[in-house]
C-alpha cells in the first residue's frame, strides 16, 4: 500500500474510534428523549459549527450535480442513520447493536463498487463476506436464534447509513471531506427545523445533565467532527478498502460499553469480535483497483 493508503486508513480508523462511541452515547439519549428528536435535534444543532466553518472559509456553493450527491449523504447520515439507530438503541444493548453494525462495511463496498466503479479482488469480498457473515451470526445467537425488532432497524440503518458512508466518500475526492459532511448538515437545515422544533414542545419531563453530555457527543462528535477523518479517509485510500477498518467499530464500542457505561458482555461477544477483527486483517492485504486516480482533496481549513 503508497502512503497516500496508509494515511487514508489511518484517518478511516480515528473516525471509527470516534464513532465507535454513538451507540452507547445514543442508548443514553433516547432513555429520556425521543429516538426522532436525539436523531433529527443532533443534526441541526451540529448545522451550527459546520455553517460558521464554512463561512470562516468563504467555501463556494457547491454545484448542482455535487449537490444531488449531498442529498444522498443526507438520506443515509443525517436522516437515516441517526433515527433508525437511536429506535433500535431503545430495545438493543449498544454492544448488540454494535456487532449488527458490522454488515455496514460490507454494504459500504457494494455501494462503492457500484458509485466509484472500485473494483476489489475476489479475495476482498471473501473477506468482507466472512467478516458480515460472522455479525450476521452473533446477532442470530444472541437474539435466541431469532431477529430481533432492534435488528431490524439496524439494518435498515446499515442499508441507508452505507449509502450515505459511499457517497459522502466520493464526493469527499472532489469537495474534501469536511467540507462534505459541512455541506449535507446546512442544507438538511430547512429539512429539520420543523420537526425538531415540534417534538422539543412536546417533549415532557426533565432532561439530565448526562443526558445532555451524551447528546452533545453525538451531535458535535458522531454528527459532525467523525466525518472530517472518516472522509477524507474514505477519499484517500479507497472506500471499499478504508470501509472494512469500520468492522473494528465493534471492538471499541464494545469495550468502551464495558468500561464506561457498565454493559454486560458475553465472552461469545468477544469470540466474534475477534473473529472479525482477523477478517479485516486478512483484508487489508487484498488488491482493490480503482476505477481513477485518486486526487489529492482540499487541505484542512485554515484561516484566510
Amino acid at each position: 500500500m503508497s502512503s497516500r493508503e496508509n494515511t487514508g486508513m489511518a484517518l478511516g480508523l480515528l473516525g471509527v474510534i470516534i464513532f465507535s462511541l454513538t451507540l452507547p452515547f445514543t442508548r443514553i439519549v433516547v432513555e429520556q428523549m425521543h429516538p426522532l428528536l436525539n436523531g433529527l435535534g443532533r443534526a441541526l444543532f451540529a448545522a451550527i459549527p459546520a455553517a460558521l466553518l464554512l463561512l470562516w472559509r468563504r467555501e463556494k456553493w457547491p454545484t448542482w450535480k455535487q449537490v444531488k450527491g449531498l442529498s444522498v449523504v443526507i438520506l443515509g447520515v443525517i436522516l437515516g442513520f441517526p433515527v433508525l439507530s437511536a429506535w433500535a438503541m431503545q430495545t438493543l444493548p449498544a454492544s448488540h447493536g454494535a456487532l449488527v453494525n458490522g454488515l455496514q462495511p460490507l454494504c459500504v463496498a457494494l455501494y462503492a463498487a457500484w458509485l466509484s466503479h472500485e473494483r476489489p479482488s475476489k479475495a476482498f469480498w471473501a473477506c468482507a463476506a466472512l467478516g458480515s457473515a460472522l455479525v450476521l451470526g452473533y446477532a442470530l445467537l444472541s437474539g435466541a436464534g431469532s431477529i430481533q425488532a432492534g435488528d431490524v432497524l439496524m439494518l435498515g440503518a446499515i442499508a441507508v447509513g452505507g449509502l450515505g458512508y459511499a457517497e459522502g466518500g466520493r464526493l469527499a475526492r472532489e469537495m474534501g471531506g469536511w467540507q462534505v459532511i459541512c455541506w449535507a448538515l446546512v442544507l438538511s437545515t430547512p429539512l429539520l427545523i420543523g420537526p425538531v422544533w415540534y417534538l422539543a414542545a412536546q417533549h415532557q419531563g426533565a432532561i439530565s445533565m448526562k443526558t445532555w453530555w451524551a447528546f452533545g457527543y453525538v451531535a458535535l462528535f458522531s454528527q459532525f467532527l467523525g466525518f472530517f477523518a472518516w472522509y477524507a479517509g474514505l477519499a484517500m485510500g479507497g472506500i471499499a478498502r478504508v470501509s472494512q477498518i469500520q468492522l473494528l467499530q465493534i471492538f471499541f464500542t464494545i469495550a468502551f460499553s464495558a468500561l464506561f457505561f457498565g454493559e454486560q458482555v458475553q465472552p461469545i461477544t468477544w469470540v466474534f469480535a475477534v473473529g472479525v477483527i482477523l477478517t479485516v486483517v486478512l483484508g487489508r492485504k487484498t488488491a482493490v483497483r480503482p476505477a481513477t486516480p485518486l486526487p489529492t482533496p482540499p487541505a484542512s481549513p485554515q484561516p484566510r
